[in-house]
């Protein structure tokens, strides 16, 4: 597997297309995609997801001296911007290490999953269907046996209606509308990323929407929403298995389900376990701290809105 789409510089590109300011730190064998996220009272703070990244091949300074080259240059970036804080999500443990050595420290707080689920794609359907739960599989019948139907669409509306939904159900708050409209005909084309919007039919009514994004040989189930109305049908598990049959045979090894977590989202991490495949860890965020009293002014805020 590649390093994660978060990195490309087509994602970086599409940060900037829904109108936040972004940087791209390419030097010394560290890259990074660095985006500016506003907060209220005009403030902000800078975030790399998923990076940095490190070529340990390229970085001949040494790695503390690379890492230490590119805290220098987002720091810079901060402070020119009157950002709080920088949040780094690197992939790999080492790198999340030589940002603590220079001045990061450890956070709870990650805004992409730590932890994921990874399904192998490169096994026949037969051996796809065989480690999966059993519950899962009847949910897949099912679906099958009512007549559902997976359709490839552009119709961010109809998708935007489903999440609405679920966003409500589930008690989260949604990206705007026009996020999902922007994802999906951002990478409609041909390109390092590709993102397609999948439909779920029961006669003439749309009963669950997934968003899929390619990267290299692994797709990421990125964002998904269903019908509460009709969840007797099981259409996230019919869904789920036609995406999968739809990309066999395509060069895609690898399905990426996007986060799990036993303690924050129960249902859901029982669901995508039910598919089977092999969980996967990251090291988690670290902050560096750019103006103390907003950071914890920050913090506090956040404690007090989820709690």
């Amino acid at each position: 597997m590649q390093n994660s789409f978060l990195t490309t510089i087509e994602w970086l590109a599409f940060q900037k297309k829904l109108g936040r300011a972004a940087w791209r730190y390419d030097a010394g064998g560290v890259v990074a995609n660095i985006i500016r996220h506003d907060l209220s009272f005009g403030k902000n703070y800078l975030y790399i997801p998923h990076g940095p990244i490190l070529d340990t091949a390229e970085a001949a300074g040494g790695y503390d001296r690379a890492i230490r080259a590119f805290v220098d240059a987002v720091t810079a970036i901060a402070k020119r911007e009157g950002s709080i804080f920088i949040k780094c999500e690197p992939l790999h443990d080492p790198v999340k290490q030589l940002l603590i050595r220079a001045g990061f420290a450890h956070s709870t707080k990650a805004l992409q999953p730590t932890r994921s689920l990874l399904l192998d794609l490169s096994q026949s359907e037969e051996d796809l269907l065989s480690g999966m739960h059993h519950k899962t599989r009847y949910n897949i019948r099912l679906g099958e046996r009512k007549g559902l139907r997976l359709e490839p669409s552009m119709d961010g509306t109809a998708f935007w209606r489903l999440m609405q939904q679920t966003a409500k159900h589930d008690g989260f708050s949604p990206h705007p509308a026009s996020y999902y409209q922007a994802l999906i005909d951002s990478f409609a084309g041909a390109g390092v990323l590709q993102t397609q919007l999948f439909l779920v039919r029961y006669e003439d009514a749309v009963v669950a929407g997934a968003i899929i994004l390619t990267h290299g040989d692994t797709i990421y189930y990125l964002h998904g929403a269903m019908d509460r109305a009709h969840k007797t049908l099981k259409a996230p598990s019919f869904m789920r298995w036609e995406i999968i049959r739809h990309y066999q045979g395509k060069g895609v090894h690898w399905y990426n389900f996007w986060g799990i977590d036993d303690d924050r989202w129960p249902g859901v991490t029982r669901f995508k376990t039910g598919f089977g495949g092999a969980e996967v860890e990251y090291p988690g965020a670290c902050d560096m701290t750019i103006s103390r009293g907003w950071h914890v002014i920050y913090r506090i805020a956040r404690s007090l809105r989820f709690s």
